[in-house]
C-alpha cells in the first residue's frame, strides 16, 4: 500500500477545519492540505449544529480574513446584536427590562446557518486546490516526536489509506483524536447543560406585544434577528434565526438550579418553557413552527492541557478548549487558534524557530479562555436579575472591544512585538475583570431588585463612547497609534470600573468593593458619567 504524504493534514471538516484549510491556502499557495472529515457531504441545513451566532473576532475572521463577506450577506442574517429581556415567566413583555440596540451598531455580526455555511466552505476547498475528503473515518494516529513525519490509517469508501503529515491539526470537536491519544482532557467547575431544537419559520418577539411604542423601540423593529436571550435565575434561552428560514432555540442552565433531567426531551423543555418562558411556549406551539430536531449536551464546558506543540500538531475549535454561548465566543476561538496555528505552520514551514511562539501563543491562548470563563463561572444564579445583569453586560462587552477584540481585527493577535508593548495593559485589565466578577456575584446576591415590571430599554446604541468602541474596532492604524489606542481604551475600562465600583457601594454596603476599589486609585471618576442614572435603579 503506497503511503501519501501532505505537508498539513486536518483531522475533521467541520468549521475550525473547513477555514482552518482556506486560511492556510491564502497564506500559503503551494501548501498541500488535506481534511478528513467523518460525516458524508452535503450535510443538512438548519438541522445541523449549533454555535449559529457570531460576534466580532468571528464574524471579520470569516467575512475579512477568509474574505467570505459576499457569502454572509447574500446567504446569511446580519445580526441585530445581542438583546436580553430579563422576564422571568413573563407574560407582558413590554414591562419586562430589555437590554440591546435600538439601530445597527458599526461592527458587523452575522447569524449563521451552519450546515449552509460548512456545506459552502467544503465546496470551496477543491476550487482552491485543497483536498477534502468526506465519509473518512481515522482509525490510527501515530505522532512523530522528532523530525520524521506523524503517520495516520483512515477508511475511505471501503479502502484503507496510509498517509504522512509534517503538520497534523485536530480539528475533529469534542471527538478530539489527539487530545485523547495524549491524554490532554482536562474538566471544569462549570456545571452547566444545554438542549436545543430548530423550528420551521422566524420566531419574532414582536408578536408578545401589540403594543405600539414597544414595538417602535428598534427602527426597522427587527428584534428577530438579534440573538435574543431570554434571562431567567440560573438559565437563559437563546432565539437565533437562521438564512433557511428557521429558528434556533435553546435552554442554557445550571445544573443545580435546573436540571438537566428536567429538559432532556423536548416535551420536557416545552414543560419547561410553559412554566418559565409561556410566551416563547406560546409561539412555539404554533403550527408552522415544526419541529426539526432536538438535541442536549450535559456540562458541555471544557478545557485541554496543551493545544499547540513544537512537534508539529495543534487542537483547533472545541477539540481543545469550549467555555459557554452565552456571548456566542466559539467562532472566536476558532478564529484565534487558527491563526495561531497558521503563523505558527509559516514560521516552521520559513525555517524558523517555533519554540517561543508556541509558548506565548499557548499562554495567551489559555489566557484568553480563563477570562472568559470568569464571566460565566458562578455567575449564572445572577443572570435574571434585571438590576446587576445589564451593568454586567456593559462591562463584559466593553472588556472585550477593549483589548482581545481589536487585537484579532487589526491582525495583532499572533504579533509578538506588539503583544510584549502591551503586557501591562493586557494585564491590567485582566486584573480588573478578575476583580469585577466576584463584586458582581455579591451585587446579586444582596440586590433585591429582581425581575420588576418597570418596562426599561437600555439602549446600548445611545452609549457614545460605547458606540465608538465598536465602531473604531475596524480602524486602521500603524503600531504606534493602535498601542495608544488600546492604552485608552484600558483607561476607559478602568473608569467604568470605578463608576460600577461607586455605585454599588453607596447602594449595598455589604458588598466588598475593597479588591476593585484598590486597582483604581490612580483613577478618576469620569465627568459625564459612563452610565444614566438607569442602569442603577436599585
Amino acid at each position: 500500500m503506497s503511503i501519501e504524504k501532505r505537508d498539513v493534514v486536518i483531522l475533521g471538516g467541520g468549521l475550525a477545519g473547513l477555514t482552518l484549510a482556506l486560511q492556510l491556502r491564502r497564506q500559503d499557495a503551494d501548501i498541500r492540505i488535506r481534511v478528513l472529515e467523518r460525516r458524508q457531504h452535503p450535510v443538512p441545513e438548519a438541522a445541523f449544529k449549533v454555535g449559529e451566532s457570531t460576534v466580532e473576532i468571528g464574524a471579520h475572521y470569516f467575512a475579512n480574513v477568509l474574505g467570505l463577506l459576499p457569502h454572509l450577506k447574500t446567504q446569511h442574517i446580519r445580526k441585530f446584536g445581542f438583546r436580553f429581556f430579563f422576564s422571568d415567566a413573563s407574560v407582558n413583555i413590554q414591562r419586562s427590562t430589555e437590554l440591546g440596540v435600538s439601530m445597527l451598531l458599526p461592527t458587523p455580526s452575522w447569524q449563521i446557518d451552519r450546515g449552509r455555511f460548512e456545506n459552502f466552505l467544503a465546496e470551496q476547498l477543491p476550487l482552491h486546490d485543497i483536498e477534502f475528503v468526506d465519509g473518512a473515518s481515522v482509525r490510527e494516529v501515530t505522532l512523530s516526536d522528532s523530525d520524521a513525519p506523524h503517520r495516520l490509517r483512515y477508511l475511505h469508501a471501503g479502502l484503507e489509506h496510509q498517509l504522512e503529515a509534517h503538520w497534523l491539526v485536530d480539528a475533529a470537536g469534542r471527538a478530539g483524536l489527539i487530545k485523547r491519544k495524549l491524554g490532554l482532557e482536562k474538566n471544569n467547575a462549570h456545571d452547566v447543560n444545554s438542549v436545543w431544537w430548530r423550528v420551521e419559520g422566524f420566531v419574532d418577539p414582536n408578536d408578545w406585544s401589540e403594543d405600539a411604542d414597544w414595538q417602535a423601540r428598534c427602527v426597522p423593529p427587527d428584534r428577530w434577528r438579534s440573538t435574543n436571550h431570554l434571562c431567567g435565575p440560573g438559565y437563559w434561552v437563546w432565539m437565533i434565526p437562521l438564512g433557511s428560514h428557521a429558528h434556533s432555540i435553546g435552554i442554557v442552565a445550571d445544573q443545580q438550579m435546573h436540571p438537566l433531567e428536567s429538559l432532556n426531551s423536548h416535551e420536557k423543555a416545552m414543560h419547561w418553557l410553559r412554566q418559565h418562558q409561556p410566551r416563547l411556549a406560546d409561539l412555539l406551539a404554533r403550527p408552522q413552527h415544526a419541529l426539526m430536531d432536538f438535541r442536549f449536551l450535559k456540562h458541555f464546558s471544557h478545557e485541554c492541557q496543551q493545544v499547540f506543540s513544537t512537534q508539529r500538531w495543534a487542537l483547533s475549535g472545541e477539540a481543545g478548549y469550549f467555555a459557554d454561548p452565552f456571548y456566542s465566543p466559539g467562532s472566536d476561538f476558532i478564529a484565534i487558534s487558527n491563526s495561531y496555528i497558521a503563523e505558527l505552520i509559516r514560521l516552521e514551514r520559513s525555517g524558523q524557530p517555533i519554540g517561543l511562539h508556541v509558548a506565548l501563543f499557548e499562554q495567551l491562548y489559555r489566557g484568553f479562555y480563563d477570562n472568559t470563563m470568569s464571566l460565566y463561572l458562578g455567575q449564572y444564579p445572577l443572570f435574571g436579575n434585571a438590576e446587576v445583569m445589564p451593568v454586567k453586560v456593559i462591562w463584559d462587552y466593553t472588556f472585550y472591544w477593549a483589548l482581545l477584540a481589536p487585537l484579532f481585527i487589526s491582525g495583532r493577535i499572533a504579533n509578538i512585538q506588539v503583544l510584549s508593548r502591551l503586557r501591562s495593559d493586557m494585564e491590567r485589565a485582566a486584573a480588573l475583570n478578575a476583580a469585577m466578577q466576584p463584586l458582581l456575584r455579591q451585587w446579586g446576591e444582596h440586590s433585591d431588585y429582581g425581575t420588576p415590571d418597570d418596562g426599561r430599554l437600555l439602549d446600548q446604541y445611545r452609549i457614545g463612547w460605547f458606540h465608538e468602541m465598536n465602531r473604531a474596532l475596524g480602524d486602521v492604524l500603524d503600531d504606534e497609534r493602535f498601542i495608544a489606542k488600546i492604552h485608552a481604551n484600558i483607561g476607559q475600562l478602568a473608569q467604568l470600573a470605578l463608576e460600577i465600583a461607586t455605585q454599588v457601594k453607596a447602594r449595598y454596603r455589604q458588598v466588598d468593593t475593597a479588591p476593585l476599589l484598590a486597582l483604581l486609585q490612580d483613577v478618576t471618576a469620569p465627568e459625564p458619567a459612563m452610565l444614566d442614572p438607569a442602569w442603577f435603579p436599585g
